[in-house]
């Protein structure tokens, strides 16, 4: 790997249903539970929820740099990440990521697609689930195809 910019490192014991996982530096320390919605219990986070933070903060700064692109001030952006677990074929999983985002500033409904779509094509985490992951994406309320 030439030219790394940044690893984080985290360790993880005792998985999604009972687990722990913390970073290398402290700055991230959470207990793992699985959903009670999946028949866990509850009282943690999940993967699904890390993975919907993580998204939305990488997709946001992808934002920024798409509107700047664009010439214009995005403002107060908002995202909102849905991150679901879905069974796949022969007893797999697989996700599925809704990304809805609004640009309060961004009143040009077209231009609010065009950087919404264009941040999809720089940000990290679009590029690494591109054709694994079903990603849906709004702008403003209006799709981004």
């Amino acid at each position: 790997m030439a030219n790394v910019l940044y690893t984080a490192e985290a360790t993880v014991t005792g998985g999604r249903a009972g687990g722990h996982g913390r970073t290398t530096d402290g700055e991230l320390d959470v207990e793992l539970r699985s959903p009670v919605q999946m028949g866990g219990e509850g009282g943690g986070t999940n993967p699904e929820q890390l993975f919907a933070v993580g998204y939305a903060a990488c997709f946001e700064s992808a934002i920024g740099a798409a509107g700047r692109r664009e010439h214009a001030e995005v403002g107060d952006v908002s995202i909102v990440a849905r991150v679901s677990l879905l069974p796949g074929e022969e007893r797999t999983y697989k996700l599925a990521v809704v990304l809805d985002v609004s640009l309060p500033q961004v009143e040009d409904r077209e231009q609010a697609v065009r950087i919404v779509a264009a941040a999809h094509q720089v940000c990290p985490y679009s590029n690494s689930v591109r054709g694994n992951v079903d990603v849906g994406l709004t702008a403003n309320g209006h799709a981004v195809t």
